[in-house]
């Protein structure tokens, strides 16, 4: 019996995802959790064979969880299973040593065989979206980039960031040009949609 750990948020797709595992004959869904951050401590105490972890969680980001589980739990593989399939999403997926990657609009039938070969040590990700991470660049942003082009992309104005940071609202405005730059961009505003598209952000 594969004994599985489902980390989702919604309750209604959690509760039909759980439906359709059990109806697996070799699949039993032994925890469940709605929140990142109780997903190592539920596979502490659950010792499932698989976790799948959805990427959008409250609380701890599902890709960050996956990352600690695969440190501090190694014997529990996981699933990615989201509506994400952006090429970034994918390759921070692989980056995080997750095991199978699988979108939310798979056949059922496939999530089960998903499971399956995860549990057994196999990696399940569809070969369109591994071959179009692999192709994508590399973040070419700086941590501190990304987090004043974040913050702008949250609304946030150029004092307002200088504040948040402790910068003046000149340092500010020369990250945001390097980061225009760097993107190839045209302005700040399309700098925020190429490095949301690349999922840098």
């Amino acid at each position: 019996m594969i004994r599985v750990l489902l980390a989702e948020d919604m309750h209604m797709v959690r509760g039909a995802l759980v439906a359709l595992l059990n109806l697996e004959k070799d699949i039993e869904v032994v925890a469940e959790v709605c929140s990142g951050d109780k997903i190592l401590p539920m596979a502490a105490e659950y010792l499932p064979d698989v976790a799948i972890i959805d990427i959008d969680l409250p609380a701890k980001d599902g890709l960050a969880a996956a990352s600690e589980l695969y440190q501090q739990l190694p014997d529990v593989r996981t699933l990615i299973l989201t509506s994400l399939g952006r090429p970034g999403t994918v390759r921070r997926a692989l980056d995080a040593k997750v095991n199978g990657f699988l979108l939310k609009d798979a056949p059922a039938d496939k999530l089960a065989n998903a499971v399956r070969s995860v549990a057994i040590g196999r990696r399940v990700i569809d070969s369109e979206l591994a071959l179009s991470a692999w192709e994508t660049e590399d973040c070419p942003l700086t941590p501190r980039e990304a987090e004043i082009l974040r913050l702008a992309a949250n609304g946030r104005t150029v004092a307002d960031i200088a504040a948040e940071l402790f910068l003046s609202p000149g340092t500010v405005r020369n990250y945001l040009a390097t980061v225009v730059t760097k993107l190839n961009a045209r302005n700040r505003v399309d700098a925020i949609r190429i490095a949301t598209d690349s999922d840098w952000l």
